[in-house]
């Protein structure tokens, strides 16, 4: 009877433990990355793949104060594939420049908003748009195709 008893204080020690204060530490989902493939409208080549251009070559441009924005370049298997992981991290509006060779392929304007409900913390992207380039969404991995003239 005992064990029984001790066993009951220690489970609602444990169960008052936890508050709603603690809520953030029980859920969080990073935000999704915006992934992009360049690839030659009319051959469907990726321009990386067939050394047409060298991934040296890329820049991403915050249009708000000029800065370079950090993005990795994922070139493992004929996989080329430009990444951005920045945003979505806290609310924010971002509006990129992403260049090739000193070029601008595309403007990259997004709206995220950070959100915490029901104890998890997540990224909701109320705007993404694309301009001054032709496009695809796959919307099952989350690869833009950008199709370059």
């Amino acid at each position: 009877m005992k064990k029984l008893v001790f066993i009951l204080f220690f489970t609602c020690i444990l169960l008052q433990k936890c508050t709603k204060e603690d809520c953030n530490s029980l859920c969080f989902t990073p935000p999704n990355q915006f992934n992009f493939e360049f690839v030659d409208a009319k051959t469907g080549e990726n321009i990386f793949t067939s050394n047409s251009f060298d991934k040296n070559e890329l820049n991403v441009i915050n249009l708000e104060n000029n800065s370079i924005v950090e993005f990795t370049f994922i070139d493992e298997n004929d996989y080329n594939i430009l990444s951005i992981n920045s945003i979505g991290w806290k609310t924010e509006s971002v509006n990129y420049s992403i260049q090739i060779a000193n070029k601008e392929i595309l403007n990259l304007y997004v709206e995220a908003k950070r959100l915490s409900e029901n104890c998890c913390s997540f990224t909701r992207f109320e705007t993404i748009k694309i301009n001054n380039t032709n496009y695809t969404l796959d919307n099952q991995s989350g690869i833009y195709t950008i199709l370059l003239e």
